[in-house]
């Protein structure tokens, strides 16, 4: 076994797990989800049937991926943040084929309790704040705060928050810049970053 999982962690055969990964106490991994390379899942955290997890994700503790989501490279998915996969849950009618697809695209964050409401696509590098409610999709670097979540601004790949000025911001932690145009960011310089 080239990853780590804790005695009181269930990985159910059938279960991929990519190397270097660390799966800590009291999580369920179950048949049919895949988990990329040197993930890490907090304590209490469920993956579910038919759910990918890309390479280098952080899941915090008691989180649930439920059927459905997607968590592109460099994900981090702050303690008890909340995925659904459904709209009109009811215990007494079975859902199970109107799951709607989340996807949280590559760098994004997540913060502490937030909700991802299913259906939404979170945009690379989006950065989403403690407690917030994400109804729709939102747009990559976009920094989300408040129930039903708005854009407040852009967060920066490496997290810092960006001033915009004339359609033009330079981070001064990492140096990226950036271009907004139409209600958009982009990144044109990455000097020294990922592409």
């Amino acid at each position: 076994m080239d990853y780590f999982a804790h005695e009181s962690a269930f990985v159910d055969t059938g279960a991929k797990v990519g190397k270097g990964t660390k799966i800590w106490h009291f999580c369920h991994v179950m048949p049919g989800a895949d988990i990329g390379e040197r993930c890490s899942l907090g304590q209490n955290v469920v993956v579910m049937p038919g759910t990918r997890i890309g390479n280098n994700v952080k899941i915090q503790n008691n989180v649930s991926i439920y059927q459905g989501v997607t968590l592109e490279d460099d994900v981090f998915c702050g303690p008890s943040c909340v995925f659904t996969n459904v709209m009109k849950p009811r215990s007494h009618v079975s859902r199970k084929n109107e799951y709607l697809q989340t996807r949280v695209r590559r760098g994004a964050a997540i913060g502490a309790n937030a909700t991802i409401v299913c259906g939404t696509t979170i945009g690379e590098y989006a950065f989403i704040g403690a407690g917030a409610v994400v109804t729709s999709d939102v747009p990559p670097f976009g920094l989300m705060v408040g129930v039903p979540a708005k854009r407040v601004g852009w967060a920066c790949q490496c997290g810092e928050r960006l001033q915009v000025s004339n359609g033009r911001a330079k981070c001064a932690r990492c140096a990226w810049s950036y271009q907004e145009e139409h209600g958009k960011l982009t990144a044109v310089d990455r000097p020294g970053g990922r592409s």
